[in-house]
């Protein structure tokens, strides 16, 4: 039953941040074109995956909200280093996550925050961007959908792209990811149960506890918003700000929905180069944050302080009976397939 309980908590406090990244990426296909997105995101070289980082970074997007955006990213034309950058950067912070951070762990982590998260996605695109193109899966069926259509009169109104391109995302786009969202929530309320953040306070600082953070941190949903005064808790416990920021880089990038989406989306090495990216450049700014505090005599300012809910409950709940129905929805109709036949 703790079990159930988590995994419906977590679909509860994602949902709104999905139907978020749903919207966005029926608004990216619906209103920028595919080869705009080429233009910006394609291409090889460091600088697609550098624009990946910085135009993720400021979107207030979870780690889940952010896989249909990045999904309709790269099948828009995005390189798959810039769509691991983006991937990463996007969760990581935000505007929101920002200010918490500033209120609960003061100004200076506030300020390393964000350049932690950049340095992130940077390492783990330039990294993805080094696998063999071979691996992309260009056979999906919705990736056609994305980039064809059989409309003699395609919509040509800012209006009718605008409905066309939720329609997209809503189904076509969602029966795709759908089965692999289910089963990274059914994961993740498995991890959560097993290793409750607050959990791993004992393990204090140094490459250990780091390594720790980062082995539980890796399944476990938690979006930036809300990790940010779990970890202010943390530092209260005695966790060093290097290893709170390991938890606050790489729990809100990445749980089991985002490794199975990008595998299928982007090949096996190339989801093995973001996770890798990911760790390292966790480590690395941990390491640095508490050298940078131990030697500097820098104060972690810390208030005491909770936030109970980030979102009114009425919108989560809204937004999961959505996300439930959209869910639902391959299997109503093979249900209604099997009676039509039946009948």
């Amino acid at each position: 039953m703790v079990w159930v309980t988590n995994t419906l908590g977590l679909f509860l406090e994602a949902a709104p941040w999905l139907v978020v990244g749903l919207i966005l990426a029926g608004l990216i296909k619906a209103w920028i074109a595919e080869d705009a997105l080429s233009r910006w995101l394609g291409g090889t070289g460091f600088w697609p995956v550098v624009k990946g980082a910085l135009i993720g970074a400021p979107m207030p997007l979870c780690s889940c909200g952010v896989l249909p955006a990045a999904v309709g990213l790269h099948r828009a034309g995005a390189s798959k280093g810039a769509t691991t950058s983006f991937l990463v950067a996007t969760p990581e912070t935000g505007p929101d996550s920002l200010a918490l951070s500033y209120a609960l762990l003061g100004p200076f982590m506030a300020f390393f925050r964000p350049i932690a998260a950049v340095f992130s996605a940077i390492l783990s695109g330039g990294l993805a961007a080094l696998t063999p193109d071979h691996e992309i899966k260009t056979e999906a069926p919705v990736s056609d959908n994305c980039c064809s259509t059989n409309d003699d009169h395609p919509p040509e109104t800012l209006t009718e792209r605008t409905i066309s391109g939720l329609k997209f995302a809503f189904t076509e786009m969602m029966d795709d990811i759908g089965g692999w969202l289910i089963v990274g929530f059914l994961v993740a309320g498995a991890a959560v149960t097993q290793f409750p953040p607050m959990a791993l306070a004992e393990y204090g600082s140094g490459i250990t506890a780091m390594l720790v953070m980062l082995a539980a941190g890796i399944p476990l949903y938690v979006c930036a918003s809300a990790s940010t005064p779990i970890a202010a808790a943390m530092i209260i416990a005695g966790v060093s700000p290097g290893t709170t920021l390991v938890f606050l880089l790489v729990g809100p990038a990445t749980n089991f929905a985002s490794i199975a989406i990008l595998s299928k989306e982007l090949g096996k090495l190339t989801t093995a180069a973001y996770l890798g990216g990911l760790s390292i450049s966790a480590i690395l700014s941990g390491l640095a944050l508490d050298w940078l505090v131990n030697n500097f005599n820098i104060d972690i300012a810390v208030q005491a302080s909770s936030v109970h809910s980030l979102l009114p409950h009425w919108l989560e709940l809204g937004s999961a009976i959505l996300l439930a129905f959209v869910l639902a929805r391959p299997f109503l109709q093979q249900g209604r397939t099997l009676i039509a036949r039946a009948l």
